[in-house]
This record gives structure tokens, sequence and C-alpha cells, in this order.
């Protein structure tokens, strides 16, 4: 599979399932006993570590607007009362 398929797919994960791809990259590197083998891998660890990054913080943007949407109603249904 070429690597931009490899990216698509990626982002298509959920945070769990990239959490788990990058434990596995992670124990398979603790393994790895000559470095040089493992190129690739770091490349693809770094990959991923940027997609689940860019993950979080859109999660994370998403519920700021939401709790800030949520305190509007509140503040918006007090005034009304």
């Amino acid at each position: 599979m070429k690597e931009k398929n490899l990216l698509a797919d990626n982002h298509s994960k959920s945070l769990e399932e990239l959490t788990k791809e990058i434990n596995e990259i992670i124990k398979k590197l603790e393994n790895e006993k000559n470095l040089e083998n493992s190129l690739d891998e770091y490349q693809k660890l770094i990959k991923l570590n940027n997609i689940l990054e860019k993950k979080f913080q859109k999660k994370g943007k998403n519920i700021s607007q939401n709790t800030k949407q949520k305190i509007n109603n509140i503040v918006v249904s007090k005034n009304e009362k």
C-alpha cells in the first residue's frame, strides 16, 4: 500500500485505534537490535503521532466549543426567567 493511502487510512481511524497501532510499533522498535533496520518504522511512528496530535487538538476544540455553547444556553435561559 502506498504511503498516501496509509495516511488516508490512518486519518479515518479513531484515537484508540491510532494509539493501539503506535503502541505496537513502539514494542516492535524496543525489541529491534539494529536500529538502522527500523528507520521506516520510526518515520511511520512520527507520522502517526502527528495525526494523533491533530485529532486530539480537534477533539479538544470541539469539546471547548460545545462547553461554551452550553454555558451560553444556560446564561440565556437564566436571563429569560
